[in-house]
């Protein structure tokens, strides 16, 4: 029920009566303002906060004729209100309200997308905790290279997710800024105290110096942060949809009954969460092109990024908070195969325990390249003929010579990987 209501929640945010609606809110706000440095009369006022209010058909028929959608809204409230209504808009521009509005809009946006975040990374840290001293094989290049505990490799993840999550509180905070300062920023017919009491009462604060608008930085850091963050969330996608090969086979994410993979092959789970997630995430990545398209505009400014935000700002907003939740489910659905890990950690035939190796004839004394050369022989003897390689280096007289039978024996404890591993977690959860 939770997850069904805060998406619906999203959509409705982005509605166009909820747009209306918060452009109604900054202009009570500004008229609230008015009203406390005594310039709209105590009936007047009354009688806008009784009487404010809009039908969305009207406001839509009037945009027909006028072209201008806040016209069309401010024609809709005067009729709602009768002659009070010149006190309604006073000294404003038509950005004062939307760029004001759209702070309003895009914070409730966040503080949504933060409660995702927030769910998505305890079912991260859950499964990191579950895991950890699991070990399974860690591979660079696609690679067999040395073990890690599945564990960890959550943990890097959510350590991930945290720094989005702390660049996103950064990002909110940027956005939540309002002007109230007229045509082209100069409070010419307006009082800055206006400004400050309006956003005051908004819960936003004042942009410093504006233009007609609120300069479009604020924008490209809010969406630039949203493109960070899809690009974590497809980090993992990958990863879950490699370690979901057939060959590979490590997890699986969850299937349901009666669910079905593939039009013609019945036997087919593909991973198709994680590879929409990965589609996904590149619209959110394009979105913040444009968003750093839309930071230069004519002299105090010119409609050319209008257009872009009515697509982007919602688009993103539900994407972003569509894919935590959807992740969040995969995650907590998320089915482990610890018998593959195993197997796969033994298809090398011990191969991982080569730098092991290395590093303990370097320490006895041998030089380094010599040493690399010794191991590296016979890594490649056990590669080829598929031969166990602690085995073999138990064999190999120019190796064995300088090691006693216990040292080797110590060698190929596969414990030895995880002996760091409670130090990475307290870096990463204390």
């Amino acid at each position: 029920m939770i997850e069904r209501y805060t998406r619906k929640e999203m959509g409705q945010l982005w509605t166009l009566e909820n747009r209306f609606r918060s452009w109604l809110e900054v202009e009570l706000a500004i008229c609230e303002a008015w009203f406390e440095l005594g310039a709209i009369p105590a009936p007047d006022m009354e009688n806008i906060r009784s009487r404010a209010g809009f039908d969305l058909e009207r406001i839509l028929e009037i945009e027909e004729q006028t072209r201008h959608d806040l016209i069309a809204f401010l024609t809709a409230v005067e009729e709602k209100v009768g002659k009070s209504a010149r006190y309604i808009h006073l000294g404003c521009t038509s950005s004062d309200i939307v760029d004001t509005a759209n702070a309003l809009l895009l914070v409730r946006a966040g503080k949504l997308i933060s409660g995702a975040l927030d769910d998505f990374l305890t079912s991260l840290e859950a499964l990191a905790r579950k895991y950890k001293g699991r070990l399974m094989m860690g591979r660079t290049h696609g690679i067999h290279a040395e073990p890690v505990s599945f564990g960890q490799k959550m943990a890097g993840f959510y350590a991930e997710m945290r720094r989005h999550q702390v660049r996103w509180q950064h990002a909110l905070d940027d956005i939540r800024v309002g002007k109230i300062s007229g045509a082209v920023g100069t409070y010419a017919h307006l009082d800055p105290r206006v400004e400050e009491l309006a956003c005051d009462k908004l819960g936003l604060k004042v942009d410093p110096v504006s233009t007609q608008i609120v300069q479009r930085d604020r924008y490209a850091h809010y969406f630039t942060t949203l493109a960070l963050m899809a690009g974590g969330i497809e980090r993992l996608c990958v990863e879950l949809r490699h370690l979901q090969r057939t060959e590979v086979l490590e997890v699986e994410e969850g299937f349901s009954k009666g669910q079905k993979g593939s039009s013609a092959m019945p036997h087919k789970k593909n991973p198709i969460s994680a590879e929409n997630l990965s589609g996904l995430s590149r619209l959110v990545r394009g979105n913040a092109l444009a968003a750093m398209e839309n930071m230069a505009l004519w002299h105090e400014r010119d409609i050319s990024h209008s257009s872009v935000e009515r697509v982007i700002m919602p688009d993103s907003t539900i994407l972003m908070h569509y894919m935590l939740v959807r992740l969040k489910n995969v995650l907590d659905n998320l089915k482990v195969n610890t018998a593959n890990m195993e197997h796969n950690l033994n298809l090398s035939m011990g191969l991982y325990f080569s730098q092991r190796v290395l590093l303990t004839l370097v320490d006895k004394g041998l030089p380094r390249q010599e040493a690399y050369a010794l191991v590296q022989e016979e890594a490649m003897y056990c590669w080829e003929n598929k031969v166990f390689f602690p085995d073999r280096v138990r064999q190999s007289s120019k190796i064995s010579s300088h090691l006693s039978p216990q040292e080797l024996d110590n060698l190929f404890d596969p414990g030895y990987y995880l002996q760091h591993e409670d130090l990475i977690y307290s870096r990463v959860f204390d």
